[in-house]
Order: C-alpha cells, then sequence, then structure tokens
C-alpha cells in the first residue's frame, strides 16, 4: 500500500475561544457557511488533490465528529486500498497512555498508522481553517526544490504578524528562521499550519522531539526550528487565495459573512468542489409575509418574516414579523414571530421566542460585537439578550 502522500489533519482542538458553540462538539464539527462543517474544507482539498488516504485526529468531544465523517464516502474517501481514519489518542498494553500533548506528539502517536502506507511524503493539516487549496500544487513545488519541509505561507501585515507563525528566508529563499507570534516580527510572511514533510526525515525529527522531555511536542515551537538548526532546506509555498483561521467568533462571523461574496471563496466551481454529509430535507419554503436579501437559505428552512445578510443552515425556522440580519443560524435554530436576531451567531436547535430581541447592530464608531447563543437553549418570549453577549448554558439565559 505504497502512497506518494497522505495525509494527517489535527481535529482535536477544543476550540475555547469558541466556548459557546463548541462545549458539546469538537471546532472541526461547528457548521459553517449554511450547508457544511468547518471539516468539509481541508477533506474536500484532499479529496479534490487526489490525497485518498486520510488520518484524522481527535481527542476533544470526538462523537458528532466522528459519526460526521463516517466512512468517508461524500468525500469519495471510502476506498480499500486507504480511505480516512479516526485517530484518537490511546494506550498501549503496559504504557500510560496520554491525551495528544502537542501537534507533533499527535502525530508521533500515530507512527505506526503512517508507517503502514510507506508514504514518501506526508502533508499535515489543521480542521479548523476556511480554504480551497491543491496540495498536489504544493508537493510539485515541496519536490522541485528538494525540501525536507515545505510551509505554506501567505502575507500579512505587521499587526497580523503578532497572531502566526512568521518566516524570515535566507539564501535562495529558504526559511532561514521560523518565530512563532513574535511581539516584534522581522517580517510579513506567516505560517498558515500547512506543512509538507518528506517523511523519513519527519520521523527522524519525530523521535527525537518525543524524547525530549523539555519539549512543548509543537511543529512550530520544536520540530520546525530544530529542522532549521540542522540545516535542513525548508521551502515557503506562497498561497494567494482565500484563506481564513476560524477560530474565534469574531473570524467565524467574518468568514461566514465571506460566503455570501462568490468573488472570495467560490463554493459553485465545479472544478473544485466543497463536499460535505447533507442531511436530507425537503426544499426550503418561503411564505408570502417573507423578503430574503443576499442571504443564504439551505435546504429545510421555512421563511415568514426578513432575513438580511445572513445565513441560515438546514431547518431553520423564521416566524411572522422576526427581523435577521447580519446573523448566522446554524440547523434547527427557530426564531419565532415579532422576533430580531442582529450580529450574531445562534448555535443548533437553539429556540428564539416570540418578541425576543438578540444582538444588534453596532453603535456609530464601534467595531462589531457579535452576540452568541450556544445550541440547545431557549431564548425566553419579549427578553433581551445584549450586544455582544455570549451565553453557553439555560443558566445565563
Amino acid at each position: 500500500m505504497k502512497k506518494t502522500m497522505i495525509a494527517m489533519l489535527l481535529a482535536g482542538g477544543q476550540g475555547s475561544r469558541l466556548y459557546a458553540l463548541t462545549q458539546s462538539v469538537a471546532k472541526p464539527s461547528v457548521p459553517f457557511g449554511g450547508k457544511y462543517r468547518i471539516i468539509d474544507f481541508p477533506l474536500s482539498n484532499c479529496e479534490n488533490s487526489g490525497i485518498d488516504t486520510v488520518g484524522v485526529l481527535t481527542q476533544y468531544r470526538p462523537l458528532q465528529l466522528n459519526s460526521y465523517i463516517g466512512s468517508g464516502q461524500p468525500w469519495d474517501l471510502d476506498v480499500n486500498d486507504g480511505g480516512v481514519f479516526i485517530l484518537p489518542p490511546y494506550q498501549s498494553a503496559g504504557e500510560k497512555g496520554s491525551w495528544f500533548t502537542g501537534t507533533a506528539n499527535a502525530i508521533c502517536q500515530n507512527l505506526a498508522f503512517i508507517e503502514e502506507y510507506d508514504p514518501d511524503h506526508v502533508v499535515i493539516l489543521s480542521g479548523d481553517h476556511i480554504y480551497k487549496m491543491d496540495y498536489a500544487d504544493m508537493l510539485r513545488d515541496h519536490v522541485e526544490h528538494n525540501a525536507a519541509c515545505t510551509i505554506s505561507v501567505l502575507t500579512v501585515t505587521l499587526e497580523e504578524a503578532t497572531r502566526f507563525g512568521m518566516m524570515n528566508l535566507g539564501e535562495g529563499g529558504y526559511i532561514k528562521e521560523f518565530e512563532e507570534k513574535p511581539k516584534h516580527p522581522k517580517s510579513t510572511l506567516a505560517s498558515m499550519g500547512i506543512y509538507i514533510f518528506d517523511w523519513k526525515k519527519l520521523r527522524k525529527y519525530l523521535l527525537q522531539d518525543d524524547a525530549d522531555p523539555n519539549s512543548k511536542h509543537d511543529f512550530g515551537h520544536n520540530i520546525i526550528p530544530a529542522m532549521i538548526a540542522d540545516g535542513e532546506k525548508i521551502w515557503p509555498y506562497r498561497f494567494k487565495g482565500y484563506w481564513r483561521d476560524v477560530g474565534t467568533i469574531d473570524s467565524l462571523w467574518d468568514a461566514n459573512m465571506d460566503m455570501l461574496t462568490p468573488q472570495l471563496i467560490d463554493l459553485y466551481d465545479p472544478e473544485w468542489p466543497i463536499s460535505a454529509r447533507s442531511p436530507i430535507c425537503p426544499p426550503h419554503q418561503v411564505g408570502s409575509h417573507a423578503e430574503i436579501l443576499h442571504s443564504i437559505v439551505t435546504e429545510g428552512c421555512e421563511i415568514d418574516g426578513i432575513v438580511d445578510n445572513s445565513v441560515l443552515s438546514p431547518s431553520v425556522h423564521i416566524g411572522v414579523g422576526a427581523n435577521i440580519k447580519y446573523s448566522v443560524l446554524m440547523p434547527g435554530v427557530v426564531v419565532e414571530a415579532g422576533a430580531s436576531v442582529e450580529y450574531a451567531i445562534i448555535g443548533e436547535n437553539t429556540i428564539i421566542r416570540a418578541g425576543a430581541k438578540v444582538g444588534g447592530s453596532p453603535a456609530p464608531g464601534e467595531g462589531k460585537k457579535i452576540t452568541t447563543i450556544g445550541p440547545d437553549l431557549e431564548i425566553p418570549a419579549g427578553s433581551t439578550v445584549k450586544v455582544g453577549a455570549m451565553i453557553s448554558s439555560s443558566e445565563e439565559v
């Protein structure tokens, strides 16, 4: 079962900055863009790039994610000589089992899985990014430059650079320094957290790192700096398309709003489809009192109110006179008659009772403040949820 390249997809994140939305699910499971979940994007990129073997490393609240991925059929990953595999932390006989203690440790715990396919190269992916990328193009760049590791990079502003791993280049355009979230960045070339490694080289560094009790067992902090220190060739692959890390409420809301503009990321491109495990629902229905402006409305929705610049997931119900503006409603949300939802993200199966007011438009001169309601909650009739609030349990309502 020799493979040219397999993918290892890190999907175990708790997503603490999405707290209200990730109390019971892992971040890659969070619904996105009306029809999708976040993990659909890296899985679809693998499918479209010709990668047929993907290990999905789970840890935090994996049940829904495991069920969603299933056999991998929506992404054509249900193949006999590869496929998609859920890889949780495990304990061997006579060993002390542990959670993954870092991104590198997560891969190191799964050496046996990788070696089963004897790949020439391994691409390491994150489960919480929204983007379309051909990993085959990145691999060609990696091979052409005889690199031990290739890091996908994009250009950011100096103000943004403090949030990323930053690349400083040396002779021949190779990476000479990797700084993790520097206070005083020296360049504007940021890591996207997507790596292609020569497998034999990576295996060596993973085992060295695993034996170091002082290591954070992290690619950015440990593995890549160690490779640079040893003089390995580390090449930057310059990505110029749409990419967004959706690890915060604001970035998740922004990315959903971006879905309303196909010029940013085209979901209708037949050459690069984003696949998903979609629920079986009837067509959406628009009532005589409804008005829909510049919005995404998916299957199973029943609309009798106003929907303006918003993203509605499957089976959302909007009552007569309800007003939805600049908001993201996840599957099964109900907004009853006369209620309003503005600049908000509403978690799955939450009910906004009649006349309630959730969030509001930003005041002049203020930045947006996104109100967030977690899943499976009920906002009482006539109540008000203040702008920017984050509600994760019934006790907070």
